[in-house]
């Protein structure tokens, strides 16, 4: 990776680290959800502008069940009733009871996102840029990418409803 694909790599770093430095850090900082809700949208444009400079196979995630419960388990507990919210396509008239077609999860999201850039970020040394590059690429367009573009809705919905502490 050269050039301006390098500083946006770099750039890309950064900001994965302050988001997982923003998880880790949750039970230390109040105002946690409005600077994600500032954050992700950079991640986001981040993400979308760096080119895959293609990698071998991605190996499968050996990534912990526990760990990645644990952490779901502490964000939807700090949530608490802004955790859940409606999926695009879902329509509030179809609800026969508020909790059966709630469909989205910010903890949820939260936790996919934080395990798949925490993944790249312990690979960066062994594995270099480019593979790092590759594994984020691709796990966008495959999974976060959603997870992504959902938590940015719904913080979005949260902080003009004045609902962000």
């Amino acid at each position: 990776m050269r050039g301006r694909d390098s500083v946006q790599f770099m750039e890309l770093v950064q900001t994965a680290n302050r988001f997982c430095g923003l998880i880790d850090g949750i039970q230390r900082s109040d105002n946690w959800l409005d600077q994600l809700s500032r954050l992700l949208p950079r991640l986001h444009a981040e993400v979308v502008v760096l080119p895959d400079p293609g990698g071998g196979a991605i190996p499968p995630e050996t990534g912990d069940f526990d760990d990645r419960f644990d952490l779901f388990s502490e964000l939807r507990v700090r949530l608490g009733e802004r955790d859940m919210y409606w999926l695009e396509y879902d329509h509030p008239a179809d609800v026969v009871t508020g909790e059966e077609h709630r469909t989205g999860s910010l903890a949820d999201d939260l936790t996919d996102i934080y395990f798949e850039l925490k993944r790249g970020l312990e690979l960066l040394e062994a594995a270099g840029p480019d593979e790092v590059a590759h594994l984020w690429e691709e796990g966008f367009k495959k999974h976060w990418g959603q997870h992504l573009v959902d938590a940015e809705r719904h913080l979005y919905a949260l902080k003009v409803n004045d609902q962000l502490p």
